[in-house]
């Protein structure tokens, strides 16, 4: 007799437990800022992608609270149908004046954004060539689309061309602008020319580095001295930087028209609540508004980066906010997150499948609501929680 699907679903969970790969969810009461409660733990979060401190900001709230009385809770429909708001418009062509770019269209996750976008450019006559390390989503929606797809090492730029000399119809090259894992940056002005030489469109998944990287917070491609011309596809989400939820694709007015027509999950899904594009547009008019918490932020990666160094702490990655503390093995990376978060400091273990086996990790990331003190303290907890972890590796 077949094992029943409870019984099939309980002997794949006893697995991951023993492969120390069990996942589990903790819970945060009140606002997702750098000082949580967690689990009913006091801690601070260096785990969050709330890279500008903007996740709690109360003005951002009064916003959204304002459009939940104009607008009320839902859009009712999608956005082809009857829920298009007026919310949804203003922080369109807001992001598309910031970005300097015809149109953007709002999505209502990254994932969905990615997802419909290639899906909907490409089809089994052409060829996606992507980075090995791309987000989730791309990898999915390079897939989903039919197109052929040919997945290159790391940044390499060699395998690049190798792959777009070989491409067949139209070839895109889909990246990440800051790896979320690793916290490493794209070479995109690279890319961009080769993109140019072989006739190739670029697209850019900028979740991590919009709002972020640039002199403006334009992200990756503002900080890569790149045009719009550039990279006729960017994508990036509103719950990173911006301390919302949601996503949006710039570029064309012909790129933004055919995803209406053609981009399933945005065609297809509930227009986002107003509320929530009423908040981004406030958030967006912050990030203009105080260019000192991205030069606040720099400095305390810049500090947490000389401290490690000075430890002896193997950091991965570069000067984003985005610090990998790459340990190998899940015991050891598991040991050291509990370390931290007794001392206070929560930062998630990462294992696979999010990272490749044999690269568990500490991905640290900061937010412009730290201090240089909680930084300070984080190195202290961390040499003493690395040498802990250094012991276990020697006595097994």
């Amino acid at each position: 007799m077949k094992p029943t699907l409870e019984e099939r679903l309980e002997a794949r969970l006893t697995e991951l437990r023993g492969q120390h790969l069990y996942r589990q969810r903790r819970v945060v009461r009140g606002a997702h800022g750098v000082e949580v409660e967690v689990d009913g733990r006091r801690c601070l979060n260096f785990c969050s992608n709330d890279y500008l401190g903007l996740a709690g900001d109360p003005r951002i709230a009064q916003a959204a609270q304002r459009a939940l009385g104009d607008s009320g809770t839902g859009s009712g429909a999608a956005a082809l149908i009857c829920g298009y708001n007026i919310e949804h418009r203003r922080l369109e062509e807001s992001l598309a004046a910031f970005l300097g770019r015809p149109r953007a269209l709002l999505f209502s996750t990254g994932w969905a954004a990615n997802l419909g976008t290639l899906r909907a450019l490409l089809g089994k006559d052409d060829t996606l060539v992507a980075d090995e390390l791309n987000h989730a989503s791309l990898i999915d929606g390079g897939r989903l689309s039919g197109a052929e797809y040919r997945r290159v090492p790391h940044a390499d730029l060699t395998a690049y061309r190798a792959a777009l000399e070989q491409a067949k119809g139209n070839a895109l090259v889909a990246t990440d602008g800051v790896f979320s894992m690793d916290g490493d940056r794209a070479p995109l002005a690279a890319l961009s020319t080769l993109c140019r030489e072989q006739g190739a469109d670029l697209m850019v998944d900028d979740a991590h580095g919009f709002g972020v990287l640039g002199d403006g917070g334009r992200g990756s491609v503002e900080e890569a001295g790149l045009s719009a011309s550039d990279v006729p596809i960017y994508v990036a989400t509103l719950g990173k930087a911006l301390g919302v939820a949601g996503a949006f694709v710039a570029g064309s007015e012909a790129l933004i028209e055919f995803l209406i027509q053609r981009a399933r999950s945005w065609v297809f899904s509930t227009a986002p609540p107003p509320a929530m594009a009423a908040a981004a547009s406030e958030s967006l008019r912050l990030l203009q508004a105080e260019p000192q918490r991205r030069a606040h932020l720099r400095e305390l990666i810049q500090r947490f980066r000389h401290g490690a160094a000075e430890l002896g702490l193997p950091l991965s990655g570069s000067g984003t906010a985005i610090q990998p503390l790459v340990i190998g093995d899940e015991p050891r990376t598991l040991a050291l997150s509990a370390a931290l978060f007794e001392a206070g400091y929560w930062v998630a273990a990462i294992r696979p499948p999010t990272v490749p086996t044999g690269t568990a990790r500490l991905r640290i990331t900061f937010s412009a609501a730290h201090t240089p003190a909680q930084v300070d303290g984080l190195l202290v907890a961390l040499a003493v929680g690395w040498q802990r972890c250094q012991a276990l590796a020697v006595a097994a």
